[in-house]
């Protein structure tokens, strides 16, 4: 190398995408599946993005979501990764372990039951 021409720098690392998990998406289409099967939920959408991955939950395609189940890794040693957040963008629930979290929708599959 001469000081004319000097290397060009990589980046270290670029940035990663949060995604569900095979283990994650389980628990998460078997709750959708049921809400479902009550007439409660109709669509879903899933994103990935840098910080977060997403499961958003529909009554109707066009609409916005009545639900997202976020995953945020950068949370697990705070408040826990996972949440689940209501249509006003309120947080129902907040935790480290997914099925803990999600029951605060199967509660709503209870009611729907009825």
């Amino acid at each position: 190398m001469n000081a004319q021409n000097p290397p060009i720098p990589f980046p270290s690392k670029l940035p990663e995408q949060v995604a569900f998990h095979r283990t994650e998406l389980g628990p998460i289409l078997s709750l959708y599946g049921r809400m479902v099967a009550a007439g409660e939920w109709r669509d879903y959408g899933i994103s990935s993005l840098r910080d977060v991955a997403v499961f958003s939950v529909f009554r109707r395609t066009a609409e916005n979501p009545l639900y997202r189940i976020e995953k945020r890794p950068k949370l697990r040693g705070k408040q826990g990764m996972y949440a689940v957040i209501g249509m006003d963008g309120q947080i129902l629930k907040r935790g480290a372990d997914l099925k803990t979290v999600l029951r605060v929708l199967e509660r709503k599959l209870i009611r729907a039951v009825d």
